[in-house]
């Protein structure tokens, strides 16, 4: 079959929910090591709240694209799943920034805390993973690097959403501390809104998109139907041992990546807090002015990812690119561990946008176009591990390398910049179809 392409628009519509969803991520991203600390966690067992986000992605993700390949409503394969997601992601939402309100002692709200934080994590994987399914699906190899690139726009736009809430709010005059043990209003009216706005943003996907029947799917992808039918349904571990060389290759990349930035979401509030605050007191407003300020520099870094997505097409090869965004991120990594003013910061986080928006686009372009349509949600959800696994790995060492490297917090960082270094030079292994 014709591949048709897609206007602009077209692809903006399939991923557009795609910026709701990344505002609640990005509220947990920059929020999770602040809230846990607030309720009164130790900063050296901090990552390893951050084992249960990673851990969740790695149990659903394959499980939705398995199903999905294999689902059809009347709302598609794919949507089903975003919109069941988004609903719990939303309920949660409004759940897990109170768990210091409900009388618990510190250990109740923690656990409270952690089942939310499981139940959030989860949502957010059912329904982020459906919007790479999408693109996967309905956009032909020769557009997929640009209908990617529109979905790094969207995702690093919403990040920047989520990230400046928080900021904002204490700007207009809601407060931002609260009392001992309990999480400040700035970052329960980021969550409220946050939410408010996934809902309406999956409603306009779901009633913009409309997916390929069937036939038309396996025209599309040329798929044979009647062999497929007469065959067995290969299991999640054949189709794991079958996977294309791209598949390990990007994947040794993703390793080294993920890793370096769980570190950042883990300790850039401790990290700036010390450095730029000058205190370690959680309860103290400079801990909770620093906390706001993360959400800026994540924004920034949203904003640094949206302008060097503009220049990756530009490169002649994408293996090249990759490189350089890995090597570009590693500097601003770096070089927050030497900077003691809030406002320099700025120059180093605007770098490590370079390497988030490589992180998103390019790892599932070189995937996707070594695939067939057959089984891709199944392949994209099996990928995740990839995602999944080294953030497991970080934050299970997180503690013992923060002691290895002196109990500074910002010595993460020059940890995370070493990361993307061995992760520029592992892409020399990337095999492309």
């Amino acid at each position: 079959m014709q591949k048709t392409k897609l206007t602009f628009w077209q692809m903006w519509n399939i991923s557009f929910g795609f910026f709701g969803v990344q505002i609640a991520y990005s509220l947990q991203n920059a929020n999770i090591s602040r809230i846990f600390a607030t309720l009164g966690a130790d900063p050296h067992s901090l990552s390893f709240f951050w084992i249960l986000p990673p851990l969740m992605g790695l149990i659903v993700q394959p499980l939705v694209g398995k199903y999905s390949d294999r689902t059809w409503t009347r709302l598609g394969r794919r949507i089903p799943y975003l919109f069941l997601g988004s609903i719990i992601a939303i309920l949660v939402m409004c759940m897990l920034p109170n768990a210091g309100n409900f009388g618990l002692a510190v250990g109740g709200a923690m656990i409270f805390g952690l089942i939310s934080l499981m139940l959030l994590d989860t949502s957010i994987n059912v329904a982020m993973q459906p919007f790479k399914m999408l693109v996967g699906d309905m956009v032909g190899e020769n557009q997929k690097a640009q209908a990617y690139s529109i979905q790094s726009f969207l995702c690093n736009a919403g990040s920047l959403v989520g990230y400046v809430f928080p900021f904002i709010f204490a700007w207009v005059g809601i407060a931002n501390t609260a009392p001992e043990g309990q999480v400040p209003d700035t970052v329960k009216y980021a969550f409220y809104i946050g939410a408010a706005i996934l809902i309406l943003c999956v409603l306009f996907t779901t009633f913009k998109v409309k997916e390929m029947p069937p036939k038309e799917y396996a025209d599309f992808h040329g798929i044979d139907t009647e062999k497929k039918e007469n065959e067995k349904a290969p299991s999640m571990l054949t189709l794991l041992k079958n996977a294309p060389k791209t598949f390990w290759t990007v994947g040794i990349v993703q390793f080294f990546c993920w890793a370096a930035f769980l570190y950042m979401w883990t300790y850039t509030n401790g990290a700036i807090a010390d450095t730029c605050w000058g205190t370690t007191d959680v309860a103290s407003e400079g801990y909770q002015e620093a906390g706001n300020w993360v959400g800026m520099m994540f924004a920034v870094q949203a904003i640094g990812s949206m302008l060097w997505a503009l220049l990756i097409p530009k490169f002649k090869n994408i293996r090249t690119a990759y490189v350089v965004s890995l090597l570009v991120g590693a500097v601003g990594f770096a070089s927050v561990f030497f900077i003691h003013d809030q406002y320099l910061l700025i120059a180093s986080f605007l770098l490590i946008g370079a390497a988030w928006a490589a992180m998103l686009a390019i790892p599932f372009t070189l995937l996707t176009n070594s695939l067939s349509g057959d089984h891709i949600g199944t392949y994209l959800g099996l990928f995740n591990g990839t995602i999944c696994l080294p953030q497991i790995a970080a934050a299970a060492c997180g503690g013992f390398i923060l002691k290895l490297v002196g109990g500074a917090q910002v010595s993460m960082f020059l940890v995370a910049g070493v990361l993307l270094v061995l992760g520029a030079l592992s892409v020399r292994f990337v095999k492309e179809k």
